[in-house]
């Protein structure tokens, strides 16, 4: 459900209302209605159509398919704004939505294990009624990482909120844009900075997930409703009997720092790659769609591709097989020929990239993809080039 304008074959711009709010007047005036927020509940279409996924669960659930739970590219997820890529002009989505579970539990485990995570994985997506309201994968490496490189986004999280974020991004694109007009400063200052900051504050990371850092390679955490706890809590503990896997179930700070360090991997790797820039090559990110019956979920390089790494960080959304892959290449290295060495082996695997992210103009968008663009912009002039596809005026071959 979207307001959009979009561009029809013969060049002509049009406003189009798929909200579900009845909005009159030009479209200078309902655009004004949207942005003002003048319209009332006796305006909403309730049966103008749904603002989510209806199959999700169904699609998590099934372990044993051969294709990912979600990816960027699935024809059945595009429609209109969603996945439009800048072939339309959005202005606004309406969204379904639903109440938050205020009484949660957040468990931790860990294992050396891969095997094990995944029985795990299979286990609780198709025994149990209720699905986790989170369950986010990570690995030692990322884990010691985003201690080191992310403890500021940490801090600042925790003490002050993700309101002031904004506020710190913007401060540091002041310092790097000082960094690149004065030539004595080193590149990456705004980082440096950052960086040299974090020093003065110890880990943020609770001795008992500490503990785990140093007993297992693979990490995930749990989050459920209250009630989920209350049956998952004896299962867990009759699933970890073996020894190849150990739970515990957090303090409400400890549930809260471990998704907070969670988050901080996500930009660790960038801030080690800035940091170290002149004994490393530069970093790229994938953000990988596995197949939902893959148990060889961990990625094993082979020598030739391994070889040119400095850092591999590991990290995701474990129930729905979505990874993120984070790699800092060795001095020399050119980051974007190492993830084209990497695309093959993803293939061969079954998975599917980008997951989360759009394909934009460095990957090659697949012919369902195409179409969808084609029939949002059927003169190419929004965005042209998307997907590594042509630039030509009314999608005209490049061979012509």
């Amino acid at each position: 459900m979207a307001l959009f304008g979009q561009v029809d074959e013969k060049g002509e711009l049009h406003l189009v209302n798929h909200l579900g709010l009845r909005l009159k007047g030009d479209p200078e005036q309902v655009l004004a209605a949207v942005e003002k927020g003048t319209f009332s509940p006796d305006d909403v279409e309730w049966s103008a159509g749904r603002g989510h996924d209806a199959d999700y669960i169904d699609r998590v659930r099934d372990v044993d398919a051969d294709t990912p739970a979600r990816f960027n590219a699935d024809p059945g997820r595009l429609y209109e704004a969603s996945g439009c890529a800048g072939k339309l002009v959005v202005f606004a989505v309406r969204l379904d939505t639903f109440p938050a579970e205020k009484d949660t539990a957040v468990f931790y485990l860990g294992t050396n294990s891969t095997g094990k995570l995944e029985d795990l994985r299979r286990a609780v997506l198709s025994q149990f009624d209720e699905m986790p309201i989170a369950g986010e994968y990570l690995h030692r490496d990322t884990f010691e990482i985003a201690d080191h490189y992310g403890r500021d986004t940490v801090v600042a999280i925790r003490y002050l909120g993700t309101k002031h974020l904004p506020f710190f991004f913007a401060m540091k694109e002041k310092i790097d844009l000082l960094s690149q007009k004065v030539s004595f400063f080193p590149d990456a200052l705004g980082d440096r900075v950052l960086q040299a900051m974090s020093r003065l504050f110890p880990s943020q990371v609770p001795k008992r997930i500490m503990a785990y850092h140093k007993r297992f390679e693979h990490h995930l955490m749990l989050k459920v409703s209250g009630q989920f706890a209350d049956t998952l809590r004896p299962w867990l503990q009759e699933f970890c009997k073996d020894g190849d896997m150990a739970s515990f179930e957090c303090t409400a700070d400890e549930g809260k720092l471990a998704f907070l360090h969670r988050f901080a991997a996500a930009g660790a790797a960038g801030r080690y790659a800035a940091v170290n820039r002149k004994t490393t090559g530069g970093m790229m990110a994938l953000d990988v769609g596995l197949r939902r019956n893959d148990r060889e979920w961990f990625e094993k390089l082979p020598p030739e591709v391994d070889n040119k790494l400095v850092v591999k960080l590991y990290y995701g959304h474990f129930f729905c097989h979505v990874m993120h892959q984070d790699y800092v290449v060795k001095q020399g290295q050119d980051p974007v020929a190492v993830e084209h060495e990497m695309w093959p082996l993803l293939d061969k695997r079954g998975a599917r990239y980008p997951a989360e992210h759009n394909v934009g103009h460095l990957y090659n968008a697949p012919q369902s993809m195409l179409d969808h663009y084609r029939s949002l912009d059927p003169c190419n002039c929004m965005n042209p080039g998307i997907g590594r596809s042509t630039k030509r005026k009314n999608w005209v071959a490049e061979s012509v």
